[in-house]
């Protein structure tokens, strides 16, 4: 038997055919065929040439133990155009996120640290968004938000606030008129902000109410005997007293929503302009299978995160060595 029309790369000799197929690129198919005939017209039996097995030797660079290191995919990152609108799609989303967050959790803690009726019932159902599963907390959001079967809609267009419902999970932007100006408002990114801080102030809460519950009772008696208000008690007891744990909290907090990831994959996916540097990671690794990419997006993350931590300590770490 002697093969027909052999490819180029092969030959045959001592009743053996040998290819050189040279250097394959990474991800590289092909079909590869070998015609044979018999000389002396027999028939040939297929079941012999099928256990004939094909032995393929070659050598390969692991790429996790090569030391040929380039940064072409930190090029690639910054030089795409959607890097920066990223940035800053994640810095609104990581600020706003925050702030609120411990906005809301200050008011919570000076509401529960009142006595009354039901505060530890109060208190209990605070921590409720904090310890209930991601999961089933955004799914009930995508419920209620829904357009069309939606709870809110249904109630905002009942009392005539809007006059259609409105997709505040896939809307990007919503333009609001104020003294005749055109405002673009994140609406989607909006909306993600909004769960992120009902989710989150629980534990600004507790972390506020415990310092409060330390603060003298003095203080604030000294301050009614010297005719002082609830504004002014608050601006001038109250917060110089919680500024170490705020700037704590704050620090924690930044860190922890610059790089989440379920929240927004869970009610968006990352559409309608809710798209962050953590969201691209999995993107880039997972979904395009870009692994080298996705990991030098990560990277991006930690040292930008190292650069806030170094600024924030420089600026306001000395208030929280006060503790």
């Amino acid at each position: 038997m002697n093969p027909i029309n052999l490819d180029n790369r092969c030959e045959f000799k001592s009743k053996k055919i040998k290819c050189f197929f040279g250097d394959w690129e990474a991800g590289y198919r092909e079909n590869f065929e070998i015609i044979i005939k018999d000389k002396s017209n027999n028939v040939i039996n297929i079941q012999n040439i099928k256990s004939i097995k094909p032995n393929l030797y070659g050598k390969s660079n692991n790429i996790l133990l090569t030391t040929d290191f380039t940064l072409k995919n930190f090029k690639n990152v910054f030089l795409n155009n959607n890097f920066f609108e990223l940035l800053m799609t994640t810095f609104y989303f990581t600020f706003f996120g925050t702030l609120g967050a411990i906005l809301l959790g200050i008011f919570a803690a000076q509401l529960v640290n009142q006595k009354f009726y039901g505060r530890s019932f109060m208190r209990s159902i605070l921590l409720f968004p904090y310890v209930g599963p991601v999961v089933a907390l955004a799914y009930t959001w995508t419920l209620l938000l829904d357009p069309n079967s939606g709870t809110i809609n249904s109630l905002l267009v009942s009392y005539g606030i809007i006059e259609k419902p409105i997709n505040l999970l896939g809307q990007k932007y919503l333009i609001i008129n104020i003294l005749g100006f055109d405002l673009k408002l994140r609406l989607a990114l909006t909306t993600v902000i909004f769960f992120e801080i009902w989710r989150y102030f629980p534990l600004a809460f507790l972390f506020i109410l415990a310092r409060l519950q330390a603060i003298p009772k003095d203080l604030y008696e000294a301050a009614e005997v010297d005719g002082a208000g609830p504004f002014r008690k608050f601006f001038h007891i109250t917060l110089p007293q919680i500024t170490a744990i705020l700037s704590i909290l704050f620090m924690i907090r930044f860190i922890w929503n610059f790089n989440k990831f379920e929240d927004i994959f869970l009610l968006t996916g990352g559409a309608s302009g809710t798209l962050t540097l953590p969201i691209s990671v999995y993107q880039q690794g997972f979904a395009v299978s870009n692994i080298g990419m996705g990991s030098a997006v990560s990277i991006v993350i930690v040292l930008l995160l190292i650069a806030f931590m170094i600024i924030y300590f420089k600026l306001i770490g000395k208030k929280a060595n006060e503790i």
